[in-house]
């Protein structure tokens, strides 16, 4: 297996916890520990997926993946509002927006050092 195809296993499986974990309810999650950590975890999450699509899809225009990545931080938002037992938040998705400029400027910095 490539490398590029482990990224793309990496990234479709944290994609996929991310969404259930997102959509699960409540009273089944761990509870939260500190007020912050539920926007350190979107941010975190969202980091660690902009990481692995740029190292799954290489290839692929830089803002299809950070568009894609909005849109489906967005979308978690939407289904947690319509799911009637969790709430959308525009702050969760701002801070999913967070994590994908925390990704993008690591992978950046990783880049930059490798030259």
């Amino acid at each position: 297996m490539s490398r590029h195809q482990l990224a793309r296993w990496a990234f479709w499986a944290l994609a996929t916890a991310i969404t259930v974990l997102s959509l699960t309810p409540v009273e089944h999650l761990p509870p939260q520990v500190f007020d912050w950590w539920d926007k350190a975890q979107h941010a975190l999450g969202f980091a660690l997926l902009t990481i692995t699509a740029r190292l799954a899809y290489p290839a692929a225009p830089g803002n299809s993946l950070w568009v894609g990545l909005l849109l489906q931080g967005a979308a978690i938002e939407l289904a947690q509002a319509a799911s009637g037992w969790r709430h959308g938040d525009v702050a969760d998705w701002i801070a999913d927006a967070v994590g994908v400029g925390i990704g993008w400027i690591l992978l950046a910095a990783a880049q930059r050092r490798a030259q």
